[in-house]
């Protein structure tokens, strides 16, 4: 991971971009990889760890009827928490994750069921379903790779793109 958070923040630093993160499942691991990163500083506004559900409505902005609908753990709801966190700390990019690390369920959600999601300028976002298995910590530890894996691939491939797949301005992937 650090290479990749490493290779991320040096492009966002060569652009003079900066990055703020949102998280939920992972409770500060997103943020904490961005900032081992020397130099990080240059380009990491901040983070919200919005674990309650509350929180990611009253703090980062989602939409309180879409959480009552979908709950949490929703790609809808890491793209708003993503672009959310984006407009709160006046970065470039906002990155987000939300999901099930377990030991239980939640809002119907089996563990392992992760979003993750990115919001670049134009609110342009990205977001990825993911099926993650194995323990908590290795639920938590495949949600912060997934995300700045996402982040890089945004940076470095599709910046500006449309695709049905992954991109569509304040639309997101669903499967």
């Amino acid at each position: 991971m650090t290479g990749s958070a490493a290779r991320a923040l040096e492009l966002l630093a060569a652009r003079g971009e900066t990055l703020a993160a949102a998280e939920s499942l992972t409770g500060g691991l997103v943020a904490a990889g961005l900032t081992a990163v020397p130099g990080a500083s240059r380009v990491v506004r901040g983070a919200v760890t919005a674990y309650a559900t509350e929180v990611k409505r009253s703090v980062l902005g989602v939409d309180g009827g879409l959480l009552a609908a979908r709950g949490a753990v929703d790609g809808e709801v890491a793209r708003q928490m993503a672009c959310g966190v984006r407009r709160l700390l006046e970065a470039d990019w906002g990155v987000a994750t939300t999901g099930v690390a377990g030991p239980d369920p939640q809002d119907g959600q089996p563990v392992g069921t992760v979003y993750v999601a990115v919001c670049g300028p134009g609110e342009v976002t990205a977001v990825r379903r993911l099926a993650l298995e194995g323990d908590r910590e290795g639920i938590r530890a495949g949600s912060v790779a997934a995300v700045i894996g996402l982040l890089l691939g945004e940076l470095t491939e599709n910046t500006g793109a449309q695709d049905t797949e992954q991109h569509g301005g304040k639309g997101c992937l669903q499967p």
